[in-house]
């Protein structure tokens, strides 16, 4: 019986290359299929925004938006974001700072850095779904965020400050 190898070092037909969208580009991949899409985005794209943390999905550095949804790209094999498409942090500014990221500068809710482009994301994807300026469900929102230098309460203070600048409440 002929053995197939190890998923990590499946490869993808030629003519089989992934197409992704990232930060509303078409991107083209053709490398092992079990990659992690983080690997894929800072590696093979050069997006060295996102960061990694844990390595596990647990800790929330390495988030990314697949179609528009907060997720872990430590853990998210590159296959199974074919034809979708793909937001990291370089795509919130485009030649100046997103008000977003304007309202973490101003609140002081980035520190050390490694958390924030992942934090950033997530509370994007709750600016950008129309998410209300209330703290707690802010909090929930990035409840799978973690950070260990602002305390979160400048974090929520510039998200809530973002949604009031786009007239939310």
């Amino acid at each position: 019986m002929k053995r197939r190898p190890a998923p990590h070092t499946t490869r993808l037909p030629r003519k089989g290359r992934l197409v992704i969208t990232v930060n509303g580009k078409k991107r083209s991949y053709a490398g092992p299929a079990f990659k992690r899409l983080i690997d894929v985005l800072r590696e093979d794209f050069g997006l060295t925004g996102t960061k990694e943390g844990c390595g596990e999905g647990e800790c929330g550095a390495c988030t990314v938006l697949l179609d528009g949804l907060p997720v872990a790209s430590c853990i998210i094999p590159v296959s199974q974001v074919s034809g979708r498409k793909v937001e990291t942090v370089e795509s919130l500014a485009n030649r100046s700072l997103s008000p977003l990221q304007r309202s973490f500068m101003e609140e002081a809710a980035a520190q050390c850095g490694i958390c924030t482009p992942g934090i950033l994301l997530t509370a994007w994807s709750w600016v950008k779904a129309g998410g209300s300026a209330d703290r707690d469900a802010i909090r929930r929102h990035l409840s799978g965020n973690l950070c260990r230098c602002t305390g979160y309460q400048s974090i929520v203070d510039a998200v809530v400050k973002t949604i009031k600048k786009r007239g939310g409440r």
